[in-house]
């Protein structure tokens, strides 16, 4: 969830005041430590903020439901803590227009990430937490698998294979016995590199697959492809075997500035990337569940 610091000259020196006492770097990304847990208190209740849902897949997910416009079409499944912030949570993706079916967590607080931006550079301190405590149980309840039924398209973040492939797999099998649509992202080169096997395992079932140049790379080097050329790897992924074939598997390779790679049917395509002005950038944060303090 975002927490959103409202502009006062107060915040002029707070971000320097922060990194020192936390130990936190600008353009950074960290999992925060016992010494950076009072952060989240601190933030919440010190200042006046707008709590936002996120997480990586959450965030896409609240996304598609903006473009689709028809309340309730999307549905989200994952794991918070029975706290404020899980409240605010479930008070947040409601009132986006999600249809959210959490697993609550007893043990747990629900994850946040802490965010300072100073000039449109950030950085990040995440507490995972209940993030990492789903269980597939949850995902076989009748009323939870209900709603795997009742879908169409799935769309899950290479994050969640360090918490429960097991669950991945059974949405997967039941996309490709269904011939229904399944994605993945992979989220980050360390998926690629240390859940190598997990992930090859659940690729069968991805009709799109979607990464960017690092991890595409990583991807092709952990596969003893021997190649760092994107459109080459985006390829090679794309051949990759498939459980279904039904759907032709596309993969989806961003590159930051650089044209978007999207390899469909064996043929690659371009997709030129529309540079921002810098003074449209709000910031570089993608925008996890996370709380947010912004230095004006």
């Amino acid at each position: 969830m975002n927490l959103w610091a409202h502009p006062t000259n107060m915040f002029r020196h707070l971000f320097e005041i922060k990194s020192h006492r936390y130990d936190i770097k600008l353009n950074n990304a960290i999992l925060a430590e016992e010494k950076h847990v009072p952060m989240y208190e601190e933030m919440a209740n010190k200042y006046n903020v707008e709590y936002i849902a996120g997480g990586a897949t959450q965030n896409s997910i609240r996304v598609a439901q903006w473009m689709l416009q028809i309340p309730g079409v999307t549905t989200y499944i994952g794991c918070i803590g029975r706290d404020k912030f899980g409240e605010e949570m479930k008070k947040n993706s409601k009132l986006a227009g999600v249809n959210v079916h959490y697993l609550e967590d007893e043990s747990a607080a629900t994850g946040t990430c802490a965010v300072c931006v100073v000039g449109g550079e950030r950085s990040l301190v995440a507490n995972l937490s209940a993030a990492n405590c789903y269980k597939s149980e949850h995902l076989k309840r009748p009323d939870i698998w209900a709603l795997v039924e009742k879908a169409k398209y799935f769309y899950i973040a290479g994050f969640f294979l360090t918490v429960t492939p097991d669950s991945i797999q059974l949405v997967a099998e039941h996309a490709a016995e269904n011939n229904k649509v399944f994605s993945m992202n992979h989220s980050a080169p360390f998926i690629c590199e240390f859940f190598k096997d997990v992930l090859d395992k659940v690729l069968q079932y991805m009709d799109f697959v979607f990464g960017n140049e690092t991890e595409a790379k990583t991807f092709s080097r952990v596969h003893g492809w021997e190649t760092e050329n994107v459109e080459e790897t985006a390829q090679k992924i794309s051949q990759c075997r498939k459980a279904s074939g039904t759907h032709k598997r596309i993969t989806v390779i961003t590159q930051g500035l650089d044209p978007v790679v999207v390899v469909d049917d064996g043929k690659v395509k371009k997709f030129p990337v529309i540079k921002l002005p810098k003074e449209k950038l709000v910031n570089t944060n993608g925008a996890d569940m996370c709380l947010e303090l912004q230095k004006y």
